[in-house]
């Protein structure tokens, strides 16, 4: 979701990527709550750090816990910024507290990074 988020409501001022330390696949709740939002984030696809280790950054974001944990370092300079949020239920929970908690985590994504660029939400 934040990659969705990030390149929408950021534009150009941003080179975007996203990965995961256990990347599986993007849960279908998250396409829904983006789609209200109006961004298309369904050709979005699992990846993993790891395609990632190479290359450098000036920015790695992590918004849980285990990612801070196992992310891997970048070359470069990069800045390593990290912000907490829930992880999603698991599909076992009720359709309605899963869509609460994408939407409430979506939001909270999408009020963090506004504070990560002001600059960039005018």
């Amino acid at each position: 979701m934040a990659e969705g988020l990030l390149r929408h409501d950021a534009g150009d001022g941003f080179e975007v990527f996203s990965a995961g330390t256990k990347p599986s696949q993007v849960r279908p709740e998250a396409i829904a709550v983006m789609r209200e939002l109006g961004i298309d984030i369904s050709g979005h696809r699992s990846k993993s750090v790891d395609e990632f280790a190479c290359q450098p950054f000036d920015y790695v974001l992590t918004v849980c816990d285990n990612a801070k944990e196992s992310c891997p370092i970048f070359p470069g300079q990069a800045v390593m910024i990290h912000r907490s949020f829930e992880d999603p239920p698991n599909p076992q929970a009720s359709e309605e507290e899963r869509f609460r908690v994408f939407r409430r985590v979506r939001d909270e994504i999408r009020e963090y990074l506004r504070e990560f660029a002001p600059q960039l939400f005018q």
